[in-house]
């Protein structure tokens, strides 16, 4: 929905560094852009793309009527009018229709006593003259991003890390310490960022600073679990199509990217019931040949034939990555290894002419366990032993790659196993320690792994491409299964059902009851580029990527972990399974050889 910079007593010109900073992340809100001086050492900028409430009454900054609280913020309060409904109690008038003036008052009102009753996803700075306190925090679910940089008492907050980068006097190299979790996994660690002392403020917290700069209050908070849950069919479903509602009320129009998989075909189609109205659907199409296995099109069409001109096909060549490479790749504000990224990019260009925000099935996998990786790790919990003692005894006999994959991350620790199924290659004994950080230890076996992906991979890889690719075209993107409510709802899950509802039983159910058992029914294979065929026949494309890979080991290969090396120094010897991590390889050499 927007952008967001702060600065907390600027290293030089507080005018001139504010500026840089907006107009950096102006892709993010193309509708207004403006900035605000509150003291000398305090300046505040917003970029706004208008959702709710179109007038230029809603504009950022947003100020009270006494002038006293200001918010720049980035997102959408899902459950606003209650809130409204509550200010509206206490005394309060509104001169808007948007989220955002309910937003501003809550806060003035509450200060950060009330936050875990904002519903929705967020990222906001608020400051309050009065106290002369600023809060900066970003909602649990981590949907939209938020960086920051400190040093002494300065402090910088940004939307996107290049919002901080062009404010420094002397911007900041790339963090080298990063190269290791983007090997393995495709994105940096969750609280760091490719450029040195520019850090990612993570979901669920905060900071309560003073005008000085003083660190003041440290903020947390979670998802809380509901009390008296016995998840079941027909609850999930009434759930889901509130969130549907939710999450599709814009007064601007709305799209969805209907993969033809069961997460986003679930979530049109309850649209469809509660509303008969049909709106723009985007799918991704690759040439005729690889339609069989990237089946998208063919899926997607069996709920969308009916509505005649309304659905889009857009096709990805070979070609056209080549093409748009270089201007992607000049959006692209951090590395993440996932071709995932181009295509939601490639989609959103097409889809900006006629929408301003898109809907995705995000965050339905991690929920409700929908990932192969999550089924193989079941397979492991029932008998760990078992399969401990198969991988010893075909050690060294040719085996199919996904069973190989399976038997060589195996563990007799069950965390570490699930953390080898969710990178690109096992994690090495002397590095392991550094990704353990991030795996949760509240819950039973099952259910840390179904966290770790919805804290670790959805939040900084699935949420981060989505909201890179749909903002640098000025479209806010959104995910119904990330509901506040929902979350809450799949928390409150025991291990056994969890475990009982596990390959998105829940999801393939619905969708069988509404006779699209094909769609429910059909093979997973993942949002991505079909990289393995692209490099197998096309010689140009294939040494296009392998020349960017080898160029970026010339510069930067002696800074690399000792295993990824090899890879980038001669890609052309990789295995043909080996495929993402090529990929994963060249989206990080493009990046850095455009930031040099």
């Amino acid at each position: 929905m927007c952008g967001i910079n702060l600065i907390i007593k600027p290293e030089c010109d507080g005018k001139e560094a504010i500026e840089r900073m907006m107009l950096s992340t102006a892709h993010r809100g193309p509708d207004f852009s403006d900035f605000c001086k509150i003291t000398d050492q305090v300046w505040i900028a917003g970029n706004r793309l208008k959702i709710l409430d179109l007038s230029e009454a809603s504009n950022q900054p947003m100020w009270s009527d006494d002038r006293m609280a200001v918010l720049v913020w980035n997102g959408a309060l899902y459950n606003y009018q209650d809130l409204r409904n509550q200010l509206l109690d206490l005394g309060y008038t509104f001169k808007t229709n948007s989220d955002s003036e309910v937003f501003l008052l809550w806060l003035k009102h509450y200060g950060e006593e009330k936050i875990t009753e904002l519903q929705g996803m967020f990222a906001f700075t608020f400051i309050n003259l009065a106290k002369k306190e600023i809060i900066v925090a970003r909602d649990p679910s981590g949907e939209k991003p938020l960086y920051f940089y400190q040093n002494d008492q300065s402090w910088l907050f940004s939307s996107e890390a290049r919002g901080i980068n062009s404010a420094l006097i002397s911007q900041s190299k790339i963090n080298q310490d990063q190269f290791l979790p983007y090997f393995y996994s495709r994105h940096c660690f969750p609280d760091a960022s490719f450029f040195k002392g520019v850090h990612q403020v993570l979901p669920g917290t905060g900071y309560v600073i003073d005008f000085e700069g003083n660190l003041l209050k440290n903020l947390s908070w979670t998802h809380q679990k509901l009390a008296n849950t016995s998840p079941n069919q027909a609850e999930f479903e009434s759930r889901l199509k509130d969130a549907v509602l939710k999450n599709f009320h814009t007064e601007r129009p709305v799209g969805v990217i209907l993969s033809g998989g069961a997460d986003s075909s679930l979530l049109y189609q309850l649209w469809l019931e509660e509303t008969g109205q049909p709106m723009p659907t985007f799918t991704v199409a690759f040439d005729k040949k690889l339609q069989g296995k990237y089946a998208d099109p063919t899926f997607a069409r069996k709920l969308t034939n009916r509505f005649e001109g309304y659905h889009h096909e857009i096709l990805v060549t070979p070609e056209k990555i080549m093409e748009n490479w270089q201007e992607y790749i000049n959006t692209l504000d951090q590395p993440i290894g996932d071709s995932a990224s181009i295509l939601t990019w490639l989609l959103a260009k097409e889809a900006k002419e006629e929408v301003q925000v898109l809907i995705s099935g995000a965050g339905a996998d991690e929920l409700f366990a929908g990932y192969n990786r999550h089924l193989a790790f079941l397979k492991y919990l029932q008998r760990p032993k078992l399969y401990k003692n198969l991988k010893g005894i075909t050690a060294g006999f040719p085996l199919p790659a996904s069973l190989k994959k399976f038997l060589s991350g195996i563990d007799q620790d069950p965390r570490r196993t699930f953390i080898n199924f969710s990178s690109l290659q096992n994690i090495p004994e002397e590095e392991y320690s550094k990704f353990l950080a991030w795996y949760p230890e509240e819950e039973s076996n099952f259910q840390n792994a179904l966290h770790f992906d919805r804290t670790y991979y959805l939040i900084n890889d699935v949420l981060k491409i989505h909201d890179n690719a749909c903002m640098a075209h000025g479209i806010e993107g959104r995910a119904p299964y990330l509901d506040f409510e929902l979350i809450q709802w799949t928390k409150s899950f025991s291990e056994a059902s969890s475990i009982a509802f596990a390959g998105k039983k829940l999801i393939k159910t619905a969708l069988e009851n509404r006779g699209l058992k094909k769609i429910a029914n059909r093979k997973k294979i993942g949002f991505g580029l079909p990289l393995k065929e692209w490099f197998s026949e096309n010689p140009k494309f294939r040494n296009w990527v392998y020349s960017e890979i080898k160029n970026m080991h010339g510069t930067w290969g002696r800074y690399f972990p000792q295993a990824m090396q090899p890879l980038t120094k001669e890609p052309q010897k990789a295995s043909k399974d080996q495929f993402l991590l090529i990929w994963n390889m060249f989206i990080l050499a493009s990046w850095l050889k455009n930031k040099q």
